[in-house]
């Protein structure tokens, strides 16, 4: 059985990895920034390294998805989560010898070249050029810019001390119903990020099951996470090649079905 450690449990993307892998197969460990009521979490401040260096002990993959995930928060906000944050994470799963870390990188570390005026977050222009996974980074925000960081902790920890590493584009986690709601509130620059970006609840789990589970043909390995959207500009082909994902949903399917 795999032991998984994974943090920020407790988040929206957290708990749909809790529900991603089956019991049988694998010993889940969940962190979060504050013990919650209705989940089995244990508290990690992710800023402190020795803490974090003992929550790795006895595991063997890190889903590492804590972080401060505002695309409008300033550089003070998230550089002690994403930045210190992210080094401890890889510095935790070299100390414990882990066979891998996925880290819960974002669209917005790619999206300034699609954003409305290159400046506004969660918005696409009218025709967005295809991105993908071997493209130059383009971070929208100082949270995209953070996550750009992490994928660059990634490939050094990779390519210096022989860590499998997934870097995991997570797109916009929406349930049918929210998707529909954003997409009526807002304007046709914020519909179009929606529709491109969206990753549906059971697609994630999907995502994040491969991402911890696929046999990697290469380390570090950075993959894009959406649903098969008819209108995404994220390209998916290496996602489903390198990993095995097979996305179900599409935010034109849902939208169109009222």
């Amino acid at each position: 059985m795999t032991a998984i450690a994974i943090t920020g449990a407790s988040g929206t993307v957290g708990r749909e990895a809790i529900a991603a892998f089956p019991d049988d197969d694998h010993v889940l460990t969940c962190f979060s920034h504050s013990e919650t009521d209705d989940l089995d979490t244990q508290p990690l401040e992710i800023r402190d390294r020795e803490a974090f260096a003992n929550a790795l002990e006895g595991q063997d993959v890190l889903l590492h998805l804590a972080a401060n995930p505002s695309p409008r928060a300033e550089w003070d906000e998230v550089r002690g989560p994403n930045v210190d944050g992210v080094y401890n994470a890889f510095e935790a799963a070299i100390e414990h010898d882990l066979q891998r870390v996925v880290f819960a990188s974002s669209n917005h570390a790619v999206n300034m070249r699609n954003a409305v005026s290159g400046i506004r977050p969660e918005s696409t222009v009218g025709r967005p050029a295809v991105v993908r996974p071997d493209d130059p980074a383009d971070p929208d925000t100082y949270y995209g810019v953070t996550k750009v960081f992490g994928e660059a902790l990634g490939s050094y920890y990779a390519k210096r001390h022989g860590l499998e590493v997934v870097n995991l584009r997570i797109g916009w986690l929406l349930t049918r119903d929210d998707l529909r709601r954003e997409c009526r509130d807002r304007d046709g620059a914020g519909e179009r990020y929606a529709r491109a970006m969206w990753l549906s609840p059971d697609d994630c789990r999907r995502l994040l099951n491969a991402a911890v589970t696929a046999t990697l043909g290469g380390s570090p390995l950075t993959a894009h996470g959406i649903s098969a959207n008819a209108e995404r500009f994220l390209s998916l082909s290496e996602t489903m090649r390198d990993l095995g994902y097979r996305p179900r949903d599409d935010a034109e399917a849902v939208l169109n079905d009222g």
